[in-house]
């Protein structure tokens, strides 16, 4: 797929637009930008760094990637109104009122905020607020949590409408339902439904021989009712079997690797044909077998910002670790992983979209920091730099139905950003030399 224009995945497969979360993201988008103080939710946060209401912010002096696909812009500016996009363009393009806060970022990189296709956010309103938090400091202004969510999540994403928001924005897909037969699928996704989720999650898996695997009759039953509530589908699967079965009968995103084997060009037309997304989650493999010995990453500054101490502790615990040794799905998970790594690459070059996730949250896998993990994987599997941005920018919002509203910075769009030290196009690892993440145009602090 050509990384110089705007990718166009849908994010509700084959059956047309669906008047779900993306349309909902839009009308308050507008509202947000046109009705100044009468965005959805109060802000969540008075300490932002950011504008008063009606200020306008230009950020001057960026090299801005705006996470469409479009060449870099030398000298660029981004004009912000009430947490709103207003315009993105090279200097000698973009009008600055005299008015507005003018920030110079003295050539700096600017890019969008990064785009987790597939995290997990769960718990109390305390510590989801807590986790979305983490999610900013370190750059991830977007969480797709494809399951684990509860009321207090839902209510939390309802709030983020605002141009006070200085957390990372979040949505939701509430408990992965498992039913057994089509008359409890039915049951379980007017559950989902009448919990006003943004997702359907569920998993297609026999865990290594310790489950039953969800029966065909029993998915083409989840989908077709998400369907009838224009609700997406996102499906977790290991083998290239279920993967093929789960988009013949319409999800629109298969949350997890192929990693039984190559991928074959079945699926690959299949993906392409159904415009059905692709979130390979390597990290997800790496924290299988990563604690067996003390990771390097253990040392990183970066990581240590963030990091729980007591978790650190535990998994620097020698019980611990040789729990990871002998653990029988470590050694297996270690050997899946440069599988998946394989399939990643080869379905990106025959232009499947390739949305960055993760499958953070669970224990072990840090949010925040695990999604920088996840895209020096992607570059070193055989990515571009390029590529793995747009993977998590303008091409994750895509796949997930945030289009034009989160990833990218245009007109339009929340202005959630960050700029960067280094450029990211050259080394990755400029993702994280971070000096600053603004979310809705408030600065986190």
């Amino acid at each position: 797929m050509s990384t110089s224009t705007i990718l166009h995945a849908r994010p509700h497969g084959p059956s047309g637009h669906r008047a779900g979360i993306g349309a909902l993201v839009l009308v308050l988008t507008v509202a947000a930008a046109c009705q100044v103080g009468e965005a959805e939710g109060p802000p969540t946060n008075s300490s932002a760094v950011g504008p008063e209401t009606g200020e306008l912010q230009a950020f001057t002096g960026a090299r801005i990637f705006d996470g469409t696909g479009s060449p870099w812009i030398e000298d660029g500016v981004l004009l912000v109104e009430d947490g709103i996009v207003r315009a993105t363009g090279p200097a000698q393009e973009v009008d600055v009122p005299p008015e507005a806060q003018v920030i110079d970022l003295e050539g700096r990189w600017l890019i969008p905020g990064l785009v987790n296709a597939h995290g997990h956010s769960g718990g109390d309103r305390e510590a989801v607020l807590q986790q979305l938090e983490t999610y900013g400091h370190y750059g991830v202004t977007t969480v797709v949590s494809l399951g684990g969510d509860t009321d207090d999540g839902v209510q939390v994403r309802d709030e983020q409408w605002s141009p006070g928001l200085d957390r990372a924005r979040l949505f939701v897909a509430g408990p992965v339902i498992n039913p057994g037969s089509p008359e409890e699928a039915r049951e379980d996704v007017a559950a989902l439904a009448a919990m006003d989720v943004d997702w359907v999650k569920f998993r297609v898996d026999d865990f290594l021989g310790q489950a039953e695997k969800m029966a065909p009759e029993v998915y083409e039953t989840i989908i077709h009712e998400a369907r009838e509530r224009n609700l997406p589908v996102a499906v977790h699967i290991y083998q290239l079997e279920d993967a093929k079965g789960v988009v013949e009968a319409g999800a629109d995103v298969v949350a997890h690797s192929v990693r039984d084997g190559p991928v074959d060009q079945e699926l690959i037309d299949l993906l392409v044909d159904r415009e059905v997304c692709y979130t390979p989650t390597l990290m997800r493999e790496v924290s299988t077998f990563v604690y067996a010995e003390r990771p390097e990453f253990f040392d990183d500054p970066f990581f240590l910002e963030r990091a729980d101490p007591e978790v650190i502790a535990d998994l620097e615990d020698p019980e611990t670790q040789a729990e990871y040794r002998e653990s029988s799905g470590a050694q297996f998970w270690r050997e899946a992983l440069p599988v998946a790594e394989e399939n990643m690459v080869r379905l990106h070059d025959a232009g499947v979209p390739v949305a960055m996730g993760t499958d953070t949250g669970p224990y072990g896998r840090f949010q925040g920091y695990f999604e920088h993990l996840e895209l020096e994987r992607m570059v070193n599997a055989g990515m571009t730099p390029v590529d793995v941005l747009l993977s998590t920018t303008g091409q994750a919002a895509a796949c997930m139905g945030l289009g034009g509203i989160v990833g990218t910075l245009e007109p339009g769009a929340w202005a959630d950003f960050l700029v960067l030290d280094g450029d990211p196009t050259q080394d990755i690892l400029n993702t994280r030399e971070l000096h600053g993440v603004w979310i809705a145009g408030n600065q986190v602090r």
